[in-house]
């Protein structure tokens, strides 16, 4: 089973989330990756955060976990999926952000789960697959 994880079960490791880091550590680090999209929030959180102990914290935890995980690259296949993604939900007048469509378009291309604490809104998009690390077990 290959996993992807969206941007807060990101933060929740960040955090240390003791359920999160322990559902972590029972799957193969190969079989877990970080959408682009998910790298670039990140980034960002913590760019623009005033210089501080806190913000270099928070940038050392996220490369730690960048240099554990590996990446889910924006594919074509990516591409075609956000764009079947954004529009089924604006026909239905269900609208999601940029974002969410995209790494929700990696997890479908990827034929992979979402670890999301997002569930119910990401339960919108049709054959996504999720699952809640801080929760479920």
């Amino acid at each position: 089973m290959r996993y992807l994880l969206d941007t807060n079960a990101v933060s929740a490791l960040m955090k240390g989330d003791p359920a999160v880091v322990a559902r972590l550590r029972a799957v193969a680090r190969a079989d877990v990756a970080l959408p682009q999209p998910v790298v670039a929030e990140i980034a960002y959180g913590i760019e623009r955060l005033p210089r501080s102990k806190r913000r270099q914290a928070l940038a050392d935890r996220f490369e730690l976990i960048r240099g554990e995980l590996g990446r889910s690259a924006w594919t074509d296949s990516v591409s075609e999926r956000f764009a079947s993604i954004k529009a089924t939900l604006e026909r239905r007048g269900d609208r999601i952000e940029d974002f969410d469509a995209a790494v929700a378009a990696h997890a479908l291309a990827e034929s992979a789960v979402l670890v999301t604490a997002n569930l119910r809104h990401m339960a919108r998009i049709a054959g996504l697959k999720v699952e809640d690390w801080a929760r479920e077990r």
